[in-house]
């Protein structure tokens, strides 16, 4: 069995160029014999079956490396009828919206980055959970608004932030923190965080302590107002003590 020429200097470098265990670069004339030879880059025209056959005859195996699997499974995708997709499009969307409640377009941003679909698939998908009210970013973000409130008091900025994140619209999340707060003011919501506070840190003692606390209650949410007069109530308090 004759050994396998390496190529040093190839002037005329082929798109299917093979590599043995070595780790050198060898020409697909000369393939090492009765080694893994693994498959890099592949022409347009050969597919795996072909480098199999061809390399079979002496007794290498071939490793057909991760970027050829992604490849060979796009081409794969590219065969889905349009029912197909829209088929898998809808499960992946159904178990995304088991896993957490999502925006319509926190979804849509989601189904877009899985394989297998199209822009079209997406929005059609889309639009059939919204018919079924599977979708209602009205609902989301007063469902999302009232469990974060019940869970821990934050304020009316702090939520207004998290919904933009979720990709809601900024009228429909005004609209769901405008109901929320009805019914839980930001007035009781800052007494029961600064209560809180207090019952860990207990009362600020030093002008330091006291800007710890104003900070805190900024990264809530509070306005910077609401939050100004509560501290300056907490200090007056403290003084008159």
């Amino acid at each position: 069995m004759a050994n396998a020429s390496f190529v040093q200097n190839v002037p005329h470098a082929r798109n299917n160029v093979m590599r043995g265990h070595v780790g050198r670069f060898i020409n697909d004339q000369n393939a090492v014999h009765g080694r893994i030879v693994e498959v890099a880059l592949l022409d347009g025209d050969c597919g795996i079956l072909k480098i199999r056959q061809r390399f079979a005859s002496f007794g290498d195996s071939v490793r057909i490396l991760p970027s050829m699997r992604r490849a060979t499974a796009s081409k794969k995708q590219l065969k889905l009828t349009p029912e197909e997709m829209r088929k898998r499009t809808f499960e992946r969307a159904v178990k995304l919206l088991a896993a957490k409640p999502r925006s319509v377009s926190e979804l849509r941003e989601r189904l877009l980055q899985g394989r297998g679909t199209s822009k079209s698939t997406v929005d059609e998908v889309v639009e059939r959970l919204r018919e079924y009210g599977y979708l209602d970013d009205e609902k989301f973000a007063f469902s999302y608004a009232s469990l974060k409130v019940k869970q821990r008091p934050v304020g009316r900025r702090r939520l207004a932030q998290d919904l933009k994140f979720k990709k809601v619209d900024k009228q429909v999340a005004e609209d769901a923190l405008e109901l929320v707060y009805t019914e839980t003011s930001e007035e009781d919501l800052i007494e029961r965080a600064i209560e809180k506070r207090l019952r860990i840190r207990g009362r600020p003692s030093s002008r330091v302590e006291a800007k710890s606390l104003f900070d805190h209650l900024l990264r809530l949410g509070f306005e910077y107002e609401l939050v100004s007069d509560k501290i300056r109530g907490l200090l007056s308090d403290d003084a008159d003590t």
